[in-house]
């Protein structure tokens, strides 16, 4: 038996065979053309191919993992049809007399190299993307496609990497969890996987890719990150009873269906999902949320090609607030910037875009969007219980600036005969030091604050959320965080307001009763933790 530690992304247990993931040979051969014109005609049909077959992932992946989550794949028929890569292959094609492929294969190598200098990680994950999309096209044209080994069982997939393309594509009824050498946690494939529900470990290495074979005995372990390869009797019946023991949990947890979310003591509190599409709806009331924490409202941006109108915000907003009738439901205002980026916004690059132009900083100087994005949510707030809250909150200026705008957007909405809920929750978003440090000046602004651990742990331990190279500097549990975000919940209360959060770490629940000692009022987590926590939250005694 030999054992490989890897990260653990989604926690669960697998027990079978290794089926080697085989991508088609990547070499493309330099061969000169007579016919230049008939070989881009090819590489339009290979590209019309291509654009057919992320069609069709993305619609798998609506129904697999949801809207927000297949958005990669709408981003990646953009790339495709972006002009300047499309001039790049015709330009190489004509200029050079020679094959779709090898111009393909070349226009991939300098969009790629382009991207992977940029500092902006970002920028640099689309060196990914931008070859995933050629090695469609060029598989296209050759008449190669992925394979892996297997007979129709459940295997455990292996690989050095897959692209969220492979991932999406892989029939999930034939996996039972698969392994990568290499990738990051914040990868579109580790979140893919996340919300796909199969249990998956990557960066196992480079030794445990040459050393496995097609068909030997694996264990995956999800939770520790560690794969045993050849297992031997003893560690096949630990795992085949850990296996059951989670299995059994998940069942037991869906007898927590309907009812509160309570301490032993009787104290409540509420738990919510974090949601980024209207198509997850049925995801938060599948899991018997009580609302929604978190709606990231910058996925209406980043699937547009253009500014989404008010009438297109006002629609996705109408219907999540009457599909969740009467439930509270938060809503983030733009969030573009930093790991999210929009090319119709022309955003400048930034030597380091975390730090730098986005979120309510562009809302703020450019009123234009923002009003109309408040427009749209006013309008819409009719049609339930709406709570708006604004990302990226660093100072009182910012705060009293924001509800000028508010008290400016309901005037003209009044002025037009146009109506809208007195009942609308305000709140900001803590996930700065900045402004945790300075929450009792904030907090008599606002009817609530929520906590954002994701960025606050970020700009608190000067630690890049999107750079792997540093994930094992990053503590989530780290005393600095914890601190700032009991000082933020001790003056929402002495100030009249609540207090949830919408991270991760709302979903940690190592940490939930740490949280309720703290005075948090709500956790807003991804529906499929919404049990879990519910579970963790039945079993704690705050009065000892």
């Amino acid at each position: 038996m030999k054992i490989y530690q890897g990260k653990g992304v989604y926690g669960a247990v697998a027990i079978g065979k290794i089926s080697l993931f085989k991508k088609p040979e990547a070499a493309v051969k330099r061969v000169r053309i007579e016919n230049t014109d008939g070989e881009k005609s090819r590489f339009e049909q290979a590209k019309a191919a291509a654009m057919d077959q992320l069609q069709e992932i993305y619609d798998k992946a609506l129904r697999e993992v949801g809207e927000a989550n297949a958005a990669i794949f709408e981003i990646h028929r953009m790339m495709l049809d972006d002009d300047d890569y499309n001039e790049s292959i015709n330009s190489i094609i004509e200029s050079q007399s020679v094959n779709a492929e090898y111009a393909v294969a070349v226009t991939a190598d300098n969009f790629a190299e382009m991207f992977s200098a940029m500092d902006d990680a970002y920028m640099q994950a689309r060196a990914a993307d931008v070859r995933d999309i050629s090695n469609r096209v060029i598989n296209n044209l050759t008449g190669n496609s992925s394979v892996h080994a297997g007979t129709g069982e459940r295997v455990i997939i292996c690989a050095f990497d897959l692209a969220p393309s492979e991932t999406v594509s892989l029939d999930k009824d034939r996996v039972l969890a698969f392994v990568t050498a290499h990738g990051s946690s914040n990868s579109h494939t580790a979140i893919l996987a996340r919300n796909m529900n199969i249990p998956a470990v990557i960066g196992a290495g480079d030794d445990f890719l040459n050393e496995v074979r097609d068909g030997c005995q694996a264990v995956v372990d999800g939770f520790t990150g560690e794969i045993f390869v050849d297992p031997d009797e003893d560690t096949c019946k630990k795992y085949l009873e850990k296996q059951r023991a989670d299995e059994e949990k998940k069942r037991l947890l869906q007898e927590l269906r309907g009812k509160e979310n309570i301490t032993l003591d009787g104290h409540r509190i509420n738990i919510y999902t974090n949601i980024g599409s209207v198509g997850d709806i049925g995801k938060v009331l599948a899991n018997d949320a009580g609302g929604i924490g978190l709606f990231r409202s910058e996925f209406l941006y980043l699937e547009n090609s253009d500014f989404p109108t008010e009438e297109q915000q006002f629609a996705a907003y109408k219907k999540v607030l009457e599909s969740m009738a009467g439930k509270k439901v938060i809503i983030r205002t733009l969030d573009i910037g930093a790991d999210k980026q929009c090319d119709y916004f022309n955003l400048k690059k930034e030597e380091n875009p975390a730090l730098g132009y986005r979120a309510i900083r562009i809302c703020l100087t450019r009123p234009d969007i923002f009003r109309t994005q408040l427009r749209a949510l006013y309008r819409a707030s009719v049609y339930g219980s709406l709570g708006i809250m604004f990302p990226m909150i660093t100072s009182v200026s910012e705060v009293e600036k924001i509800l000028e705008i508010c008290e400016g957007v309901k005037g003209e909405l009044r002025a037009q005969g146009m109506g809208y809920s007195e009942g609308i929750e305000l709140g900001i978003m803590i996930e700065t030091p900045a402004a945790a440090v300075i929450s009792d000046r904030l907090a008599p602004l606002v009817d609530f604050f929520s906590v954002g651990t994701n960025d606050l742990t970020q700009y608190t331990l000067a630690c890049d959320r999107q750079n792997p190279d540093i994930e094992q500097f990053v503590d989530t549990h780290h005393e600095a965080v914890l601190r700032l975000i009991e000082m933020s919940a001790e003056n929402a209360h002495k100030h009249g307001a609540w207090i949830g959060i919408c991270g991760e770490l709302g979903a940690d629940t190592e940490l939930t009763e740490r949280f309720l000692r703290m005075g948090i009022d709500e956790l807003s987590v991804s529906p499929s933790f919404v049990l879990k926590v519910r579970e963790a939250v039945s079993t704690l005694d705050l009065s000892k």
